[in-house]
């Protein structure tokens, strides 16, 4: 009975060392976008379907007429015309004082979306 015992307590250790083994190589810190996010965009990049939806989402709280924003991006032409700087600020690490939107960040596809954008020309429709 003694002898059970014993390997029953042995067995449970194992399987306690293997189950967090297990656990603590699966955790992953970065988000299924970040991991996944490597497939090129295809599709032609447009404001009015693409980019206008994730400005309206992300930046208009500040950056619209009276906000604390420093310019309101809040048409086609005033995005357009600070892609540059749009680039730069959402592409920051994090941590970053001037990474934009404050509070958070966009993910790699969004961030990707708006460089395809520039580089399709910077299409309205």
């Amino acid at each position: 009975m003694g002898l059970i015992f014993i390997e029953y307590f042995k067995m449970k250790k194992f399987l306690c060392i293997v189950s967090g083994f297990a656990f603590l190589t699966s955790c992953e810190s970065r988000t299924y976008e970040e991991i996944s996010d490597n497939t090129p965009i295809t599709q032609q990049v447009k404001y009015n379907t693409d980019i206008k939806p994730i400005i309206d989402a992300n930046c208009i709280s500040c950056h619209s007429p009276g906000g604390p924003g420093p310019q309101a991006w809040t048409s086609y032409d005033q995005v357009k015309n600070n892609i540059d700087n749009i680039i730069d600020r959402i592409g920051r690490p994090n941590g970053d004082p001037l990474k934009m939107p404050q509070g958070g960040a966009l993910s790699a596809t969004q961030i990707n979306l708006f460089v395809k954008w520039k580089a399709d020309g910077l299409i309205e429709n």
